[in-house]
């Protein structure tokens, strides 16, 4: 496979990555009005993924416990908190204090705000003045597939900083990739991940024991996946397509793309929720979605004019400051 190819491939499966992840809120929104929290939802995505991936790797005998360094360690910790629990908590808690529609908003602006962070510490990686300017049109095209039309916003300061919190996650998880990308393979990095996104869910279900409950209290963990096929099947989706084989393609992403140019993918995930939401909710499609899917599509153009060749997969083309 030539060196054109390889980028379309890559570009391809950050697309793929992205579409899947918008269908996630379907689903969750499905498994929420089961009666599932969102905190178990998360769990239990997050176990089914850490399983399958930790029994592939025991019979491959890829296995490994720790990385090479406690520092790396540490980052690995970071990812698990920064992509995982702190991320999902912040963004789902942020619904019960303010707007969907604030949520999208700060959540979706993220892969803005994950260059500029990136840009700090890899000169490589400091966006143009072009892709600066297509940032910006993506996240307007972003505001105007959420808002729908309805351009007002209602501050709520509790919900934006818990949906501003899961953007800076975001953000720092794409930063702390670049080191531990260049040095261990995606079934690890991934694996950890999920390791550390369900070890740090401890202290929450200390502090809220009810929900606990699900988990050790075999009575209500058997009664829970008998009632509805539906619930397993939508599990299963969550913890093995969306979680364990989508976080496994978006570190292999990142690791060939680059940090930015990935996360640039997350402009799309409105677009996919909307059109999974009219295709399984019957949620009707309007003109503003595709003046906003214009918008995006224009910007991520512009964002990825410039991009570098790929030359970010090989470490020693880094610079840090």
């Amino acid at each position: 496979m030539n060196a054109k190819n390889k980028m379309l491939l890559c570009h391809f499966v950050a697309l793929m990555v992205v579409t899947i992840w918008g269908s996630t809120f379907v689903f969750t929104k499905l498994l929420l009005l089961e009666g599932f929290s969102a905190a178990q939802i998360f769990t239990l995505r997050f176990l089914i993924a850490y399983v399958l991936l930790l029994a592939f790797q025991m019979l491959t005998k890829s296995f490994r416990m720790l990385a090479d360094s406690w520092r790396d360690e540490l980052i690995m910790l970071g990812l698990g908190v920064t992509g995982g629990s702190v991320y999902f908590l912040a963004e789902n808690t942020a619904l019960n204090y303010t707007t969907t529609t604030n949520t999208s908003l700060i959540v979706c602006s993220c892969p803005l705000v994950a260059a500029l962070m990136i840009g700090l510490f890899y000169k490589s990686e400091r966006m143009s003045r072009t892709q600066l300017v297509g940032a910006l049109m993506a996240v307007m095209g972003v505001a105007v597939v959420v808002m729908n039309g309805r351009f007002v916003l209602h501050l709520s300061p509790v919900g934006d900083v818990l949906a501003l919190s899961a953007n800076f996650c975001w953000a720092v998880y794409s930063l702390l990739m670049i080191p531990v990308g260049r040095r261990y393979d995606s079934l690890l990095i991934t694996r950890k991940v999920f390791f550390y996104g369900l070890l740090t869910m401890i202290p929450y279900y200390l502090s809220k024991p009810d929900e606990a409950a699900l988990f050790f209290t075999p009575h209500t963990f058997a009664f829970s996946f008998s009632f509805s096929p539906s619930i397993v099947l939508n599990l299963l989706y969550l913890g093995c397509i969306a979680s364990m084989f989508c976080f496994l393609a978006w570190t292999w992403v990142m690791k060939r793309l680059g940090a930015v140019v990935a996360t640039n993918y997350v402009y799309i995930n409105p677009l996919t929720t909307i059109v999974f939401a009219w295709w399984l909710l019957s949620e009707p499609i309007t003109v503003w979605f595709l003046l906003g899917a214009l918008l995006i599509i224009a910007g991520m153009y512009l964002a990825d004019k410039n991009e570098r060749k790929c030359k970010q997969a090989d470490g020693n083309n880094w610079k840090a400051i």
